[in-house]
């Protein structure tokens, strides 16, 4: 038995091609564009045939006779039993000339040419899309009455369809899957759509929130979700059982899920929080078309819904399907596979096998570089301070990674160290000898940055200044917050926006603060310093915001204690967690790769979050760590003694503390 097959590539038509060719003595001929060997030789091994019975056609079936020469058609004609129709676009993205082009045109050329080779039976694997967004049940002897067909996608699959209704004249059989998805054996895949393009919001809940925490969610209209090896097994089985010519099938669901059980059920297989609270997504049909138009056109909803709607990877009108309100009737499919053993699973027994495979294969992150090297490899990285501590580490890091390194600090002896260093790593540092705190000397730096490198890609301000000293121990040392605002507010800010115009220019650029955790939390004993972090941190939220439609992205680190110079002074820090420079520099990584706003320990943002509900609370648990830590004898203007011995209700604080970084 011969067989023709559109789309044959395709993802329901590479297995239905292999379906078919288990069949003893089957022939297929398959029609593709592109006949390159290794393509085609691909193909023929996914189906484990030689070309004796996997024949390409070369041909197209936007092309008037698909592009095929005579001698090929003539060569077809009377030797086909079957032809199956699938070459189509599955894509709720696609312009609609191309869905027009290809669905509609392009199945109008291929009835044609069925008809001039007169094909035995032609099979149309059409959608449930044809059905529009019809009102109610869709039975399977039901076409004219599809209603509400806007959407190109419905349009254009029930347009195709009246094309071979009324313009073939061989017998034909139409069949409407629901939304196809993955194998449910093994969940393989080719691409997102459908329920997928919610994976990437379930994800992110299961990132942020452990899974028994409820969550909201949406309720909406019915999901008919079929696995892609039911599709196939239903069209072999259909296509050659006798007495339905003419007929239509619903390959569906019997029992299709609402849209708020079908999410719940891949947040289980996906270990998410349940949507336990759902808001009935028809409510937003009472609210005037006109009003909604109103609102999109209004530039900071539309950005913003823009941006949500593409950091998530869904289409822009994925939310008018969530109400669908269409049933299918598929009492003619349930007759015919009758005795097949053939039947639609639960969406609830293979789900986990869909989530696994697409979390492995398909979800988009896959596919970005999220390498240091990949985002820092001949790129032009300055990190202040970077003579020692946490500077010197990740310069270490961005050198490695294949970036042009440069580090500025005050000490030329230094300099040469760090460069030593990273020589004998194999790579090479390129230093700068400034003044940070000098705005003469900033300004200088800058413009020994643009005449030489074009400007910087990634800007790291980590050059600092930390004073630990109590306000009462401060009253007569002025000084200490002018030195620490000087350096660390005024400095970094001169850099930056001395190397701000030429990022904007390139529309491309990344400025990373290293801020302190102290900002977080309101250390006692560091009013300056967080003080001057403080400033920063607010400039840096506020340029953020100018320049987010720039190019240019803005990063802060509250860090954490780091075991550097600067707090070797401090001897009460041996005995409390600090992270070492290697793994602050494991945190500046993460920035460069991943340009978060904020980057922050959940301590911090404990702080945070405590300061802001309950800031009484907050001050008690600080005043408490206050009195309970004094001030070294360096602070006090005494000389330094021995290491302090701790408390009993020190050592408590310091193990309740254990393992999290301040």
């Amino acid at each position: 038995m011969e067989y023709f097959v559109t789309g044959a590539s395709g993802f329901i038509g590479k297995r239905l091609v292999r379906k078919l060719l288990e069949r003893r003595g089957a022939v297929v001929h398959f029609l593709v564009r592109d006949a390159d060997p290794e393509k085609v030789d691909a193909l023929r091994a996914y189906w484990g045939v030689d070309a004796r019975r996997a024949i390409a056609v070369q041909g197209d079936i936007a092309r008037a006779g698909l592009g095929l020469k005579p001698a090929d058609r003539k060569a077809l004609t009377g030797k086909i039993r079957h032809f199956f129709h699938l070459a189509a676009l599955y894509d709720l993205k696609a312009e609609a000339d191309e869905q027009i082009r290809v669905n509609v045109e392009g199945t109008r050329n291929v009835v044609r040419f069925a008809n001039e080779i007169k094909a035995g039976c032609f099979h149309h694997i059409s959608s449930i899309a044809a059905a529009g967004m019809f009102e109610g049940m869709f039975r399977e002897d039901m076409f004219d009455e599809a209603e509400n067909l806007d959407h190109p996608y419905f349009s254009t699959k029930h347009d195709a369809e009246k094309v071979v209704r009324t313009e073939l004249k061989v017998p034909f059989r139409v069949y409407r899957p629901g939304s196809v998805v993955g194998d449910s054996k093994t969940g393989e895949m080719d691409k997102i759509d459908g329920p997928y393009y919610f994976f990437k919001l379930i994800q992110r809940l299961r990132q942020a929130l452990p899974p028994w925490m409820p969550t909201i969610g949406i309720e909406g209209g019915r999901i008919n979700i079929v696995p892609v090896d039911f599709v196939v097994a239903a069209l072999d089985h259909i296509a050659h059982a006798p007495g339905h010519d003419g007929k239509c099938f619903h390959l569906v669901d019997p029992e299709p899920m609402r849209v708020g059980d079908v999410l719940n059920t891949f947040a289980e297989a996906a270990h998410a929080p349940s949507m336990t609270l759902r808001v009935n997504a028809a409510l937003l049909g009472f609210i005037p078309r006109g009003v909604k138009k109103s609102l999109m056109a209004l530039t900071p909803v539309r950005r913003i819904k823009n941006a949500v709607m593409k950091d998530l990877g869904l289409p822009d009108d994925i939310l008018d399907f969530v109400n669908y309100p269409t049933r299918f009737d598929c009492r003619e499919t349930t007759a015919a596979l009758k005795g097949s053993g053939i039947e639609c699973p639960r969406l609830r027994d293979y789900a986990w096998v869909l989530w696994d495979y697409w979390e492995r294969h398909l979800d988009p992150d896959l596919f970005i570089d999220r390498t240091l090297r990949g985002q820092v490899a001949g790129k032009v990285v300055l990190v202040t301070g970077g003579s020692s501590g946490i500077g010197l580490a990740a310069a270490r890091r961005v050198a490695e990674a294949g970036a042009i390194t440069i580090v500025c600090g005050r000490d030329q002896d230094k300099l040469d160290e760090a460069r030593a260093i990273v020589a004998a790593d194999g790579h090479e540092l390129i230093t700068f000898s400034v003044d940070l705190a000098s705005i003469e000397d900033c300004d200088r730096m800058v413009k020994w940055l643009v005449e030489t490198h074009g400007g910087v890609d990634v800007l790291v301000n980590n050059a600092g200044r930390s004073i630990r000293r109590g306000i009462e121990n401060s009253y007569d040392r002025f000084h200490d917050f002018e030195r620490c605002m000087q350096l660390n507010y005024f400095g970094a800010l001169r850099t930056t926006m001395g190397l701000l115009p030429k990022m904007v220019e390139k529309r491309h650029g990344h400025v990373i603060n290293i801020s302190s955790i102290g900002v977080l939390t309101n250390a006692p004993r560091f009013s300056a310093y967080v003080a001057s972090k403080s400033a920063l941190d607010a400039w840096t939220r506020c340029a953020a915001s100018e320049f987010a439609d720039r190019g240019v992205k803005f990063t802060t680190i509250n860090m954490p204690l780091v075991r550097t110079p600067m707090i070797a002074p401090t001897k009460l820090y041996n005995s409390v967690p600090t992270l070492s420079p290697e793994e602050a520099a494991d945190l500046v990584v993460q920035a460069i790769v991943h340009k978060p706003v904020q980057i922050a320990t959940r301590l911090g943002i404990f702080g945070q979050v405590l300061h802001a509900v309950m800031p009484r609370v907050a001050q008690i648990v600080m005043n408490t760590s206050y009195r309970m830590f004094p001030d070294s004898d360096a602070a006090k203007g005494a000389k330094e003694g021995a290491r302090p011995q701790l408390s009993a209700d020190q050592i408590a604080f310091q193990q309740l503390m254990r393992g999290i970084h301040f």
